[in-house]
């Protein structure tokens, strides 16, 4: 049963760092959220107002709490477990998706940081659909081009890119009808909970991808999104004229959902990694979907929150000036991010490769050759051609503590000469 719990002023339901399930819905009284900053190392402080949700995002993602909750007057809050959360809010069309728009608003914010950090600009939609086309073509990914230049005709078909764009989509199609892509087995499907998406009422929403295909292209304007019910869908950025890898979706999963929430293009290109099987929702039947499904609105909201965290985590990487300890939180994030996390490991494995830890580092490919290089020399990793070793992952962490401490220090040195100069 949800609680009614009284918190007299100045008191903390929870941590920064906390790991708990405990959702909260502030009934009187006066809560602050408070963190800081990982670039400016500035505090941030959000109200919270009676009626509002709060703690939702960690204990849905099951993450460590990302601020500290401490009230500001004597408050009275309602605490619930996710499954008491799960059972009152489910099916509450306007609470679900005003979280869903909430969180997509925070995930765009944290992308406009990333970009902002990179120095990489967000390209204008007809710009960017050329540059991803043009990456699969050098890349001589014939049918992933292929795709991306018959979106780029339809959506823009009187841009500036246009003859190139024909010309690209000939030779890639004179390619495919040379080697036609096939279907090949699905990879893993789900555990039965799409079970409800497999009436014959959805089979009109059904669509089939070969692998290599693009089921939606980075910058197009998005006015769909997919539910996988069998393969597997890799997600794709394209950056600096390379496509990186960001992620494999699986079964149950979601992708292009953020466009359909805030009207904005594609941040990614989806392509089926194996034959896939997904369903394709318009903006039209979204909310019906949504709130008629209490079990998907629950996974939206759940995958919306892994993505802020990881994203969140990786813009606390890309704020770490010093190049060693940026690269040691990138082991450290890509073993967090592992399927297989155990936080008592030590040695571990690292699907990664040298290019891979310089795409999450943002850092130059060469640069990050010599700090990888340094670390092999000094037996800290094993490098393979598909993968890492990290010798002792706890190694990493501490440099990557050492550094924190550092900049802390830093900081206060910082302040303390400010507020000298400015009583002088």
């Amino acid at each position: 049963m949800p609680k009614v719990v009284s918190y007299k002023k100045g008191s903390i339901p929870y941590f920064e760092n906390d790991r708990d399930d405990r959702i909260f819905i502030l009934q009187k009284g006066s809560i602050q959220l408070s963190t800081i900053d990982p670039e400016t190392k500035e505090s941030v402080v959000n109200p919270v107002r009676p009626g509002e949700f709060f703690g939702v995002k960690s204990a849905l993602g099951r993450f460590p709490r990302e601020e500290t909750a401490t009230a500001i007057t004597d408050s009275v809050v309602v605490c619930l477990s996710v499954q008491e959360f799960e059972t009152n809010f489910s099916s509450n069309k306007q609470i679900i998706l005003k979280m869903l728009r909430v969180f997509s608003s925070q995930l765009r914010q944290i992308h406009k940081k990333i970009e902002s950090i990179l120095q990489s600009a967000p390209e204008k939609p007809v710009t960017g659909m050329y540059s991803v086309a043009k990456n699969f073509y050098e890349d001589e990914r014939y049918v992933s081009c292929y795709d991306v230049c018959l979106k780029f005709m339809q959506r823009f078909p009187t841009a500036v890119y246009i003859d190139e764009i024909k010309q690209m989509f000939k030779e890639s199609h004179a390619y495919i009808q040379r080697e036609p892509s096939v279907y090949d087995e699905y990879g893993i499907e789900s555990d039965g909970s799409l079970r409800q998406f497999e009436l014959p009422a959805f089979e009109r929403f059904a669509k089939k991808y070969a692998p290599g295909q693009v089921i939606i292209s980075e910058y197009e304007p998005g006015d769909t999104f997919y539910l996988i019910q069998k393969g597997e869908v890799q997600l794709l950025k394209c950056v600096n004229g390379s496509a990186k890898n960001l992620d494999i979706l699986r079964a149950g999963e979601f992708f292009g959902e953020m466009a359909i929430l805030d009207n904005s293009p594609r941040s990614a290109t989806c392509m089926a990694k194996t034959s896939v099987k997904c369903l394709e929702f318009s903006k039209e039947n979204f909310e019906t979907l949504v709130t008629g499904n209490a079990q998907l609105a629950l996974n939206l909201l759940k995958l919306f929150c892994k993505r802020i965290y990881d994203q969140h985590r990786r813009f606390k990487v890309l704020v770490i000036n010093d190049t060693s300890a940026r690269i040691a939180d990138v082991f450290l994030l890509l073993h967090e991010m592992s399927p297989t996390y155990n936080a008592a490991d030590t040695k571990i494995r690292l699907d990664a490769t040298v290019s891979d830890i310089a795409h999450w580092a943002g850092l130059n490919i060469e640069t990050t050759k010599d700090e990888i290089s340094k670390l092999h020399e000094k037996r800290r990793i094993e490098l393979f051609d598909n993968y890492i070793i990290v010798e002792n992952i706890s190694d990493m962490k501490r440099v990557v503590d050492l550094y924190n401490t550092q900049s802390d220090k830093n900081l206060q040195i910082t302040m303390r000469y400010k507020t000298q100069t400015s009583v002088q």
